[in-house]
């Protein structure tokens, strides 16, 4: 195969060790959580903030992160977010206090927000767009990759060598990954420079009706998901279902199975059925609903087939999650695509923090000091559902607008099987 056929490949690679261990540093903390409670001598409580405060600096930096994407490039901001985590990991590993460990993982969550929409930047740039929705599921999939460092030699680190030297060999291979990308990094055939810089083309993104649909894919995909395993999956499966630690963790498991099955068919979907998007981000909206229905309608704990369904119908979002970074890109033009798919970026991290916070005050309020009952946990994560809900209004509010704005004519689908017929 000729160089210049393998060089978008090289490219990617580049950008996808960065991303690969920005999913390493993220989930780093979740296996060394029991090792910081003794360390820093804070209960259970305390620790969920390094999670909630992560997540939400991840989702808050997502706009300023896309307008600096569209401003500086993909080389630029994957070298200096590998950079800002790899100084967060050295902080985790000499934090004198919780205080300090929270803000350094703030510093990681800000690094880490610069990552994934700059990986998709590089998709864009470098493939053909019949490749794109496909590239972008598998970009998504292989950076999990990055939970496999963490729970494998990161751990065994920790446990080995201690809490400051695997702080410091994770943030040693940030490094590594800072100069793979920029020494791997390129523009792409498909960029436009000069790039727009400042705050010009942050109106255009914010009022095209393309940003805002994105953004209510991703929501609908994500915000049930990254509730489920970013936060409320075990406690609900092990204090609610009844369940061991070792079978919710099996569920878990189950669910990054999932996500590798079904993400490259939301992909070929996606790339098959352009037009169609929002029917597949609307029909697996319904997935989830159903998903919710079967453990939070029945008022005993379900058998653990019924968990097993429950996870495989909830993990499918995580894969449609991407199909709003798509449309986000795909109805904006290249020179503000940075911002827009950090717009959209943000929908389904941001409702999760909401969700993860509002599920927290309604199981204080409903068992103050005591273990969550299974009716508790019911009426805690309906709170999810509140999103769902402006989720599917606003995918088909904006969806109207964005083929009004278009000129789009979606064929029915009685259309589509005449034409095939034919």
């Amino acid at each position: 195969m000729p160089r210049s056929r393998l060089a978008p490949w090289f490219v990617w690679a580049a950008g996808m060790a960065v991303y690969v261990l920005a999913v390493a540093h993220r989930s780093s903390f979740g296996v060394a959580g029991l090792d910081a409670a003794a360390r820093f001598d804070v209960p259970a409580t305390v620790l969920s903030l390094f999670a909630v405060l992560q997540l939400g600096t991840y989702a808050l930096m997502q706009l300023p992160m896309g307008m600096a994407l569209d401003a500086w490039g993909p080389r630029r901001l994957l070298t200096s977010g590998a950079v800002l985590m790899a100084a967060g990991q050295v902080g985790m590993a000499f934090a004198p206090n919780v205080g300090v460990a929270i803000a350094v993982r703030v510093l990681l969550g800000t690094g880490d927000a610069a990552v994934f929409i700059s990986v998709l930047r590089l998709v864009w740039s470098w493939f053909e767009p019949r490749r794109v929705p496909l590239l972008t599921q598998l970009t998504g999939l292989v950076g999990q990759l990055g939970q496999v460092v963490s729970a494998v030699p990161f751990a065994l680190a920790l446990h080995r060598f201690g809490w400051a030297p695997a702080f410091t060999a994770m943030a040693l291979v940030g490094g590594l990954t800072a100069v793979a990308a920029a020494v791997g990094v390129r523009p792409g055939p498909q960029d436009e420079p000069p790039l727009r810089r400042g705050l010009e083309g942050l109106g255009a993104a914010l009022t095209s009706p393309g940003t805002w649909l994105g953004f209510f894919a991703h929501l609908l995909g994500g915000v049930s998901i990254n509730t489920f395993l970013l936060m409320w999956g075990v406690p609900f499966l092990v204090e609610g279902q009844g369940l061991s630690t070792g079978q919710a963790g099996a569920l878990l498991s189950l669910s990054t199975g999932v996500a590798i099955v079904a993400g490259p068919v939301v992909g070929e979907f996606t790339a098959r059925h352009p037009l169609h998007r929002t029917w597949g981000t609307l029909s697996v909206t319904a997935l989830t609903c159903a998903a919710w229905a079967l453990v939070l309608l029945p008022t005993t704990p379900r058998p653990f087939g019924v968990l097993v369904l429950f996870t495989v119908l909830v993990s499918v979002g995580g894969p449609s999650a991407l199909i709003g970074m798509d449309l986000a890109a795909s109805f904006n033009p290249p020179e503000r695509r940075g911002t827009a798919q950090g717009v959209a970026n943000m929908g389904g991290f941001l409702s999760a923090v909401l969700v993860m916070l509002a599920v927290g005050v309604v199981l204080d309020h409903r068992s103050p000091g005591g273990t969550p009952s299974l009716a508790d946990y019911r009426a805690a994560l309906s709170v999810v559902l509140a999103p769902i809900a402006v989720g599917v209004v606003g995918v088909l509010v904006t969806r109207r607008r964005v083929r009004a704005a278009a000129g789009i004519v979606v064929p029915t689908m009685a259309e589509l099987w005449e034409r095939r017929r034919s």
